[in-house]
């Protein structure tokens, strides 16, 4: 038996045969329509637009809570009672999970949290990797461990290029100003995790579709990177032209393989339909 038990929020997005895999548990994390809060993984992104349209209001989003942590560490401790359990969080700076969930670590000594300072499958490939580093290394510590999370989080290059700007508008990701703009210029922008921030960092012109190439040379430019595997993210209405255009570029590229992945409700509320992500890892 593993000495450690992973601990991820439902917005990493990581999909259920990989959790399953690697025995990964998941906190959920909420997704507000009206006055409806529901579990982010019990609700689909086009629930969340078609709930949203109906009602003609904006999804919200809510943290994982106090509650959902302390109940996650106690069936877990239960289960695997000589494990650490290691919670490898949603970024601190976008949500207040994190401090939750050190605060339900309070009087816990089996429990250890670990900022990514990610998301979705920023969040995800860190898990992950976190997981094999596990699986490879029996003998591992937490120090280890928690070594070989901080520099992963380091390698993370994440973004997303969003189609529609009024959903980052409602969630105070762009200003008015930024979001009037490029509305009106049809400017698409790539939003970037920073430092574990939503960060603005290059203003793509065009179809979508060449949006997306250009974000993903964009990302590269940041590497080297490696060339193993490029994670693919999209979430509802993302057409399959642009699909088969991303899997035809990256291939050229010379990725070695790829896997794309439908983000969840949380993600969803933020980035808005046919949205699309990357997420690669620099060469160590």
């Amino acid at each position: 038996m593993s000495k450690f038990v992973i601990v991820a929020e439902s917005g990493a997005d990581i999909p259920v045969e990989v959790r399953e895999r690697y025995n990964i548990h998941i906190v959920p994390m909420h997704v507000i329509i009206g006055d409806e809060t529901m579990d982010d993984g019990t609700v689909s992104g086009h629930e969340v637009y078609e709930r949203s349209r109906a009602l003609g209001v904006m999804p919200k989003t809510s943290a994982a809570t106090l509650h959902g942590f302390v109940t996650m560490f106690d069936r877990l401790h239960e289960e695997y009672p000589d494990a650490t359990i290691l919670h490898v969080a949603y970024s601190s700076v976008t949500t207040c999970s994190y401090a939750s969930a050190l605060t339900a670590a309070q009087g816990r000594h089996y429990v250890v949290s670990i900022d990514t300072k990610s998301v979705s499958i920023g969040q995800s490939l860190v898990v992950v990797r976190t997981a094999q580093f596990i699986e490879d290394h029996p003998d591992a510590t937490v120090d280890d461990v928690l070594s070989f999370i901080e520099s992963m989080r380091d390698r993370v290059l994440l973004g997303f290029v969003p189609s529609d700007l009024a959903y980052l508008r409602a969630g105070g990701r762009l200003s008015n100003t930024q979001f009037l703009g490029a509305h009106l210029l049809k400017i698409k922008p790539v939003i970037e995790l920073v430092d574990g921030n939503f960060v603005a960092t290059k203003k793509l012109r065009g179809s979508m579709k060449r949006a997306t190439l250009h974000f993903i040379d964009h990302l590269m430019s940041e590497g080297p990177v490696n060339m193993e595997r490029i994670g693919l993210a999209y979430s509802d209405g993302l057409g399959q032209d642009i699909k088969d255009a991303v899997e035809e570029y990256v291939t050229k590229l010379g990725f070695k393989s790829f896997d794309w992945v439908e983000v969840g409700g949380m993600v969803s509320s933020h980035c808005g339909p046919c949205a699309f992500g990357a997420v690669m890892e620099k060469q160590a």
